[in-house]
């Protein structure tokens, strides 16, 4: 039987362009990106003619993009450059965030390093922008604003313009996780009213291990990574050649097809939300899908019985891939915190569909077909 692959907001299947294009990097160009000879200097024009390419695909500056080995990373080192760089002792975030910008903003909290505020949901899940206005007011000291772009479990997606201008007028330093827009939405940065964004190539069928951390020039801020001279000054560690490479290469390819595959992937998306309703009694959506969202991504919470609290072990066992919200905590027995900040119903079950252009319609007939059986 084969396999039927919606987790693609966890990670993408690696363009077959894309592997052509790491190819050379993964065999006789190896060469050392710090080293002075040809095969090192090679190397690292490899590596800034990524940059560039980034940089023009983002409308962002080349000396504006750093490669890093992942969207963590990323925010991390945002993240605390904010605290220790750019003397933020105030943080505005939402319980809705990635793990990557939780756990670090906790642990920044935990040391006593910052003070939090959670900013307040509405209803369907997005940000409440009045409550933003409120705490940005009424913040004391120099704040960070920490929201994602675009929910990885819903797909709820805010407006970085309107969220960016509200930090411009109260001086705050503003970081979107941008992991699940980069590729897969056009971005012009030099028109785009922040500080800090993130990127990962698995996202849109580059390799895994490479991400993006887009500093606007106009901040400063000191390596989170120390012991060489890399990414000028701002990371340390040999370069992942071949995964820069592959990244700007996926997002190349991305770009390029941006109108034709996300109205594509949408249509399956929106087609899989009809035929549930038509289908599955109980069926309900979380977030706000037809709305402000991720045209990848279809968060669906059935009705809790015996058969559908092993939900996903049997789409597992009928080969097909789907995750019970987050993909990055699949193995344990938490449940989602996204979910538990939005719909509380412990008779749902959720789960997580996710798009690329790779699915189809008749994909989507055959997991219907088995919900059903195995609702």
């Amino acid at each position: 039987m084969q396999r039927i692959y919606f987790d693609n907001a966890a990670t993408t299947s690696l363009d077959p362009q894309v592997l052509e294009a790491m190819m050379p990097y993964l065999t006789e160009k190896f060469g050392n990106p710090s080293s002075i000879y040809s095969y090192g200097r090679e190397s690292r024009m490899a590596i800034e003619t990524a940059r560039k390419t980034v940089a023009r695909l983002l409308n962002a500056h080349p000396a504006e993009i750093f490669f890093t080995s992942g969207g963590t990373e990323s925010s991390n080192t945002a993240i605390y450059a904010a605290i220790r760089d750019l003397g933020c002792t105030h943080i505005i975030s939402s319980p809705l965030e990635h793990h990557a910008t939780l756990h670090t903003v906790e642990h920044a909290l935990k040391r006593g390093e910052v003070a939090l505020s959670q900013v307040e949901l509405l209803n369907n899940g997005h940000i409440d922008l009045e409550d933003l206005e409120r705490l940005l007011a009424g913040s004391e000291g120099k704040t960070l604003v920490t929201l994602m772009h675009a929910n990885n479990e819903i797909g709820n997606m805010i407006d970085l313009h309107v969220v960016g201008e509200m930090c411009k007028r109260y001086g705050a330093i503003f970081h979107s996780d941008t992991v699940q827009t980069v590729g897969h939405f056009p971005f012009d940065l030099r028109k785009t009213p922040v500080h800090f964004i993130t990127g990962a190539g698995h996202k849109f069928h580059g390799p895994k291990g490479v991400g993006l951390l887009y500093i606007n020039e106009n901040v400063k801020i000191h390596p989170y990574l120390h012991g060489g001279s890399q990414e000028r000054n701002m990371r340390a560690g040999t370069e992942n050649l071949y995964g820069i490479v592959g990244f700007a290469r996926a997002l190349e390819l991305a770009t390029a097809a941006y109108e034709e595959d996300s109205a594509y992937i949408d249509g399956v998306r929106r087609y899989m939300m009809e035929q549930l309703l038509d289908r599955v009694p109980g069926v309900h959506f979380n977030g706000d899908p037809l709305g402000k969202s991720l045209y990848t991504v279809l968060s669906v919470s059935f009705p809790k019985t015996e058969r559908s609290e092993m939900l996903l072990f049997n789409l597992d066992i009928n080969h097909i891939c789907a995750s019970g919200g987050s993909a990055c905590t699949s193995g344990a027995e938490q449940g989602s915190h996204v979910i538990r900040a939005i719909n509380s119903n412990p008779n749902q079950v959720t789960v997580r569909f996710s798009f690329s252009r790779h699915n189809n319609k008749e994909e989507v007939d055959r997991v219907v077909e088995k919900l059903t059986e195995l609702i």
